[in-house]
């Protein structure tokens, strides 16, 4: 422990936390791939805007088609797959560049930021964004994960500004 450096313990952390996300899509990918139905059920109900206060004043916007929900359902499950593939791959790279030279390791976070700013379109622009702002998902008391995005969001987001940073030697 005595010959780890600064500079060596910004790269370990990098990849580490590369990995944490990693292992956090992994799971999304696990849960809503063995858990279709309760999953495919909450996509459902906010995009049918079923359960929220304004649905009168606000039920143009919902998408009350079936097979629409399955099929926007699979557009979120394949985001999820794409997104852990590249912070997979990310991880993988950053850890075969390890004790590389400074620009090999900094171009080898290129898929981890790829895989990170998916991510983010994912929990801000299709769940923020859309789920809240469009469909009023915040409005609705079993069907709410603002919350929920906003923290893997408040993960993901400073995650994405530390990896890029070119500070380890």
């Amino acid at each position: 422990m005595n010959n780890l450096t600064t500079q060596q313990t910004i790269r370990v952390s990098k990849l580490a936390l590369m990995s944490f996300i990693s292992f956090f899509g992994l799971l999304m990918m696990y849960s809503n791939l063995t858990d279709y139905p309760a999953n495919y059920e909450y996509v459902a109900h906010i995009l049918s805007m079923d359960t929220t206060r304004d649905k009168l004043r606000y039920g143009y916007r919902a998408i009350t088609s079936p097979m629409l929900h399955h099929r926007i359902y699979w557009l979120i499950i394949t985001l999820e797959v794409i997104y852990t593939a590249f912070c997979l791959m990310g991880t993988y790279q950053l850890y075969r560049q390890l004790n590389a030279s400074t620009e090999a390791f900094h171009d080898a976070k290129k898929y981890a930021l790829i895989g990170l700013l998916i991510a983010i379109f994912v929990y801000y622009i299709c769940i923020q964004v859309v789920g809240v702002e469009w469909f009023n998902m915040d409005q609705s008391e079993a069907w709410n994960y603002a919350d929920w995005a906003t923290q893997i969001l408040d993960f993901i987001f400073p995650a994405l500004i530390y990896i890029s940073l070119k500070n380890e030697k």
